[in-house]
């Protein structure tokens, strides 16, 4: 398990959200770019989102955690603060690897943003069609 005054790092993404992420053993405070959670995210739901790695592994009350997040929006950030908690707790105990895995908390979300193309409004939206 973690020692005293050890903090374990783990960078996550989603779409264009980047969060790098530090734990460390405490009593469950999550602090959002010097904000705490509840003052960062508006909804339950993306709060949740957060925690989720935390109560797979039994640690909603055992880590602090330390967050800096940038790009994207706030479900993308949600999502990439749960990779990088998932992958900082694998690093803090690697005995969490396979909940964790299984959960998929450690897979990265390929999904992005695909490219407008030319001849085209957007990525796949044509133009009006008309006849005359």
């Amino acid at each position: 398990m973690a020692k005293a005054a050890e903090r374990f790092y783990g960078t996550g993404r989603r779409k264009k959200a980047i969060a790098r992420v530090y734990i460390m053993p405490g009593k469950g405070n999550i602090t959002i770019n010097k904000r705490p959670i509840d003052e960062y995210l508006g909804f339950e739901t993306l709060k949740t989102i957060v925690r989720q790695p935390l109560v797979a592994t039994d640690n909603v009350d055992k880590f602090d955690v330390l967050v800096n997040v940038h790009g994207g929006g706030y479900t993308g950030q949600a999502g990439a603060i749960r990779h990088g908690i998932a992958r900082a707790l694998v690093k803090a105990d690697a005995e969490y690897r396979p909940t964790l895995k299984s959960a998929g908390f450690l897979t990265r979300d390929p999904r992005m943003k695909e490219r407008k193309k030319y001849g085209l409004k957007g990525a796949r939206r044509a133009p009006q069609f008309s006849k005359r």
